[in-house]
């Protein structure tokens, strides 16, 4: 569902007006999209719990985002949901749907939060989402027992209630009491000062270095040529199935190939690696250890 040029009050009201499909309709609706990729019968499905994912978009409107983009990201868990449902499981799609649909608000949320990313596990998910809300709660409860809890008896609290390590807990603090700064800021007040950015040193590879490396790159890509051109063509099959594939293939398979003992092929295979060695050798020192 496209949601470009529509506002989020628009949106809601068609999503209001959409059928409400009972049990039996939502099943059949599931199995012509999972066994036939009927789309007009995707389209219904999601159409009719739009609805449920604008509602779950809202719940989330105090982080900041735009409703639009909260919806948007409600409508892709929707469909994401409606691609991986099995209708065989006796779940009813609603409720297989809000896990989706939840977590790709909360990713996109987390994404956009701040331009210093602030963690995409799973405790570091929880804490985002939970950390505001447990820590009112215990500071209601410390406080109907009369206790006053400092900061560090607060975190160790929080820590043990969401079940994450305490550093996690101080991190998420800090960061979620922060705010971003831009990076294009001057470091005084005057005009021709310096910005914050001038102050980052370059981590790109120079120049001169990336040169040098694809040189040495193309040095051993020759002494490996003229080591691999040093074996007979049993040996260089087994080397090149045993080390340059992409998925290199077992003794066993290479025996059963060549008609010989897994074991024989071991043997070959050090063989050929022990020619290589010395051919190596021979052209330069600084690459005995290539075939260790």
């Amino acid at each position: 569902m496209a949601l470009d040029g529509f506002s989020d009050q628009t949106l809601s009201r068609r999503a209001m007006k959409a059928e409400l499909l009972d049990a039996e309709t939502e099943l059949r609706l599931a199995y012509a999209w999972r066994d036939e990729r009927d789309e007009a019968a995707l389209h219904r499905l999601i159409t009719a719990y739009m609805r449920l994912a604008i509602s779950m978009a809202a719940k989330f409107k105090r982080y900041g985002a735009p409703m639009n983009d909260l919806i948007q990201e409600a409508s892709l868990g929707l469909m994401k949901a409606a691609d991986k449902f099995d209708p065989d499981r006796g779940v009813r799609f609603s409720t297989y749907a809000v896990w989706w649909i939840k977590a790709s608000i909360q990713d996109y949320v987390m994404r956009n939060w701040s331009m210093v990313r602030t963690g995409s596990t799973s405790s570091q998910k929880s804490l985002f989402f939970n950390m505001r809300r447990v820590q009112a709660r215990l500071e209601r409860e410390a406080l109907a027992r009369g206790e006053n809890l400092d900061k560090h008896q607060m975190r160790q609290l929080i820590a043990t209630e969401v079940g994450v390590p305490l550093h996690d807990v101080e991190m998420m603090e800090g960061r979620l009491s922060g705010s971003d700064f831009s990076l294009n800021a001057t470091q005084s007040t005057d005009d021709e000062g310096r910005e914050w950015i001038e102050t980052l040193e370059d981590e790109g590879a120079q120049q001169s270095a990336e040169v040098e490396h694809e040189k040495d790159i193309e040095t051993l890509r020759s002494w490996l040529v003229t080591a691999l051109s040093s074996l007979n063509d049993r040996e260089q099959f087994i080397v090149r199935e045993r080390k340059l594939r992409d998925a290199p293939r077992t003794l066993e398979s290479l025996g059963d190939e060549l008609g010989l003992s897994k074991e024989r092929v071991r043997q070959l295979e050090a063989a050929a690696f022990g020619k290589m060695r010395k051919s190596l050798e021979s052209q330069s020192n600084e690459v005995h250890h290539f075939f260790a």
